[in-house]
């Protein structure tokens, strides 16, 4: 018969009840959260609760022992599974000390029904529960009441789950109260609480998928915001070695206005001056700048080179060649990046040399890279290494290795390469500088 609770439909749903309590299980082993360990208890002693259904009399001794029990326990898990799960702690702190007391309440009363049973028999079991039932209902309305204050559909979930069952298992247990057979328009009361286990465990799968998938959003989202702070952390890296430019430059470039005032020569004074405050004008108008055009990089690197070649003795020749189908414009690059390895050519290559100077310039398309090289025919790395030791200079490379962070942190996860070679052999003297960087920053 479909409505004999020995059928097998509800052996099925036992089943399903035994299966989703070792499922929830499962779940706590694997990420260790301890609301899968309390509702797998509460699908556990209510499972042993209805087992009795099909044990035909066998254990109705035991059961006369744990039969309300049961019910308590599983009570009190599912009271620790909803406050895990709906985060009253956090939500609700006021209202989570009352669920607290009553999650303990619970738990203890369950133990002391056995006791009950034990000296006075199961029908004062019977009269306690009876006793304990509008408490739990009272309770239970007011913990509904305070818990819409949570925000989410999981709060949905669990109150219709939770409702349904509570509202099901005590009109179970009043008509069975009140109908000896315990039967009622042909079925037994103990139906009800069937269908309120099967609405409930319906809603907290519900109410989990719906955890899941904002443990997801919410995983997503912060490791957008990590990608954007990281990105931002990187800006801030890149701002703070852009600030970083030679004040060596600076103070030779005065130093040199200064030497063609003394000598006299106008000409050369004003159009050093002339030219050192366009560059002085375009180094300050991108220095917020943590990107800017290829082409218009260049251009400022140019006016650096014009005031070099013025500046040196005997000045020095500077040859820029780049591949055709390049579109400069669409190239994104920090601002004055090659500068410091042009700076360090002419410092340490030319320093010294005495006839003819070279710096050459080539800028290569390879599909999605861009590869530039900085070749000078100065006295190498060896040779300048090996002077600046003799004479103890204090110089340093300064600029080279925050040059290279900056291009390196545009380009974060990519492949960006920055080489510096002696390419001095018994005939020719120089230094070759290789920088290579994708097209498209990402």
């Amino acid at each position: 018969m479909l409505f004999e609770l020995s059928s097998e439909l509800y052996a099925w749903i036992r089943g399903g009840l035994l299966f989703a309590a070792l499922y929830s299980f499962i779940f706590f082993i694997l990420n260790k959260r301890k609301q899968y360990l309390y509702y797998s208890l509460f699908l556990l002693f209510f499972f042993l609760y209805y087992l009795k259904n099909s044990s035909n009399g066998r254990f109705d001794l035991i059961y006369d022992y744990i039969n309300y029990p049961l019910l308590l326990l599983g009570l009190a898990s599912y009271i620790a599974f909803g406050r895990d799960v709906l985060e009253t702690k956090k939500k609700i702190p006021e209202w989570d000390r009352m669920i607290v007391l009553a999650m303990r309440f619970t738990f203890i009363i369950a133990f002391v029904f056995i006791g009950i049973q034990f000296f006075f028999g199961h029908s004062y079991q019977e009269r306690a529960f009876i006793f304990l039932m509008p408490i739990i209902a009272v309770f239970s309305v007011l913990t509904y009441f305070v818990l819409t204050k949570i925000e989410g559909k999981h709060v949905t979930y669990f109150i219709i789950g939770s409702v349904s069952y509570l509202t099901l298992a005590i009109a179970a247990y009043l008509l069975k109260m009140a109908f000896d057979n315990e039967h009622f328009m042909g079925m037994q009361p103990k139906l009800l609480m069937y269908l309120g286990a099967l609405i409930e465990m319906l809603m907290t799968a519900l109410l989990i998928g719906n955890k899941l998938r904002t443990y997801e959003k919410n995983k997503i989202k912060i490791e957008n915001e990590l990608i954007i702070k990281t990105k931002e952390m990187n800006d801030l890296k890149m701002t703070i070695l852009q600030t970083q430019m030679d004040p060596h430059f600076l103070y030779n470039s005065l130093n040199s206005i200064n030497n063609f005032v003394l000598q006299h020569d106008k000409e050369k004074a004003s159009d050093y001056i002339t030219k050192f405050s366009r560059l002085i004008r375009e180094v300050l108008k991108n220095s917020t700048s943590l990107t800017i055009p290829l082409e218009d990089d260049l251009g400022i690197l140019g006016l650096y080179i014009k005031l070099e070649q013025m500046r040196t003795i005997g000045g020095f020749d500077y040859v820029v060649t780049i591949d055709e189908g390049i579109n400069l414009r669409d190239i994104q690059v920090p601002p004055l990046f090659m500068q410091p390895y042009i700076e360090n050519a002419i410092w340490h290559g030319f320093n010294t040399k005495k006839d003819y100077k070279r710096i050459s310039l080539s800028i290569y398309d390879e599909e999605d890279n861009i590869r530039c090289e900085i070749i000078d025919n100065g006295v190498g790395i060896k040779e300048s290494q090996a002077k600046r030791a003799k004479y103890k200079s204090d110089r340093k490379p300064f600029g080279l290795k925050a040059s290279e962070d900056r291009i390196k942190l545009l380009h974060e996860n990519q492949k960006v390469y920055v080489i510096i070679e002696d390419i001095s052999d018994h005939n020719n003297t120089g230094t070759k500088v290789t920088i290579k960087f994708p097209k498209k920053i990402l």
